[in-house]
């Protein structure tokens, strides 16, 4: 039987648990993978502690992206083969399917080939990441030569991609980092600036940096007390995307900033762009054409076993990956 990864409760990383689990069919318009490799998300710690935007309902699976060969197919798949080597898509609720495990049934749509010379730990840190950057910076920000780019907690894996997405438009990124450790790593992974906020005031140094006139685009997963920083730092008429909550504290609405400025502060989610087909096939060629091309690389920062579920999850939540963190079935 294949080992899964279950938890019973919400909690800390300790929650999880491996158990065998018999084998399953896919159902009408699913598949089913064998996994290679397994992609972790934040999304995934905040599902595990019951901070997500849905609940988990018990026993619950987990996880978004999985690399693997597809070993099954449901009734009225006709895209995809047994043997074709894919990962998936966080197009799907987590409440519903998870990818944590030897085996792991998700719809469909939500599977696509990678591309050959991309090794199952590369292939399953494509998708969250250049997809979930793309949706903010490209359909909805428009980016183009010439753009700033400010770019919060740049050292995750869709930080990463936001990066490469913006040199590849020939727009000036702006990384920020909290602790000096990681800014060698980010100039070296393309960021044009990285600030230290832990020692530099962010909103004066990116000032400094566009001689006054500010980010036209910000790329925020953190949100809290910092979204005040980032308004100052932003253009008149920019706009500041929040994609996540990893911040413990509230967070306050920059008023004046955004009056004074004719500022936009929009929340923005992947699926956004995974939830509608058009918009999906838009990303998953956006994709598939910067790989191609070069212009994208994923960044794997550790990897861990499948029974170091907990430690690979401690891991994530210790801040000290650059890139994506993958475990290995």
């Amino acid at each position: 039987m294949p080992k899964q990864v279950v938890f019973h409760e919400t909690g800390d990383a300790d929650v999880l648990k491996i158990e065998d689990q018999p084998d399953r069919q896919p159902g009408a318009g699913e598949v089913r993978i064998k996994v290679a490799a397994i992609g972790l998300n934040r999304a995934e710690v905040m599902f595990r502690r019951g901070q997500y935007l849905e609940q988990p309902t018990f026993p619950s699976r987990l996880g978004y992206e999985a690399s693997g060969v597809v070993d099954a197919l449901g009734s009225g798949v006709e895209d995809l083969s047994v043997g074709d080597r894919v990962s998936t898509i966080p197009a799907f609720s987590m409440v519903q399917y998870g990818v944590y495990g030897e085996s792991a049934i998700v719809p469909a749509q939500a599977v696509a080939p990678y591309p050959e010379n991309l090794s199952p730990a590369e292939g399953t840190s494509i998708w969250m990441q250049y997809m979930t950057a793309y949706g903010a910076l490209v359909y909805y920000g428009k980016l183009k030569q010439g753009d700033v780019v400010l770019i919060p907690a740049a050292s995750s894996s869709v930080g990463l991609a936001a990066i490469q997405i913006v040199k590849a438009a020939k727009a000036t990124a702006i990384a920020t980092t909290r602790g000096a450790g990681k800014k060698q790593t980010l100039l070296d992974a393309g960021a044009d600036h990285v600030i230290v906020t832990d020692e530099e005031n962010l909103a004066e140094r990116v000032m400094e940096i566009t001689a006054g006139n500010g980010a036209n685009l910000v790329f925020d997963p953190v949100a809290g007390p910092m979204l005040t920083a980032l308004a100052q730092a932003t253009a008149r008429g920019g706009t500041i995307f929040v994609y996540g909550a990893l911040a413990p504290a509230p967070t306050p609405y920059p008023l004046m900033e955004a009056l004074g400025k004719g500022l936009s502060i929009q929340g923005y989610t992947l699926f956004e762009i995974t939830g509608d087909p058009e918009r999906m096939g838009w990303a998953k060629q956006f994709v598939y054409d910067g790989l191609a091309a070069g212009n994208f690389k994923p960044i794997v920062a550790r990897t861990f076993a499948l029974d170091e579920i907990v430690e690979a999850h401690r891991y994530m939540e210790s801040n000290q990956q650059i890139g994506k963190i993958v475990v290995l079935t």
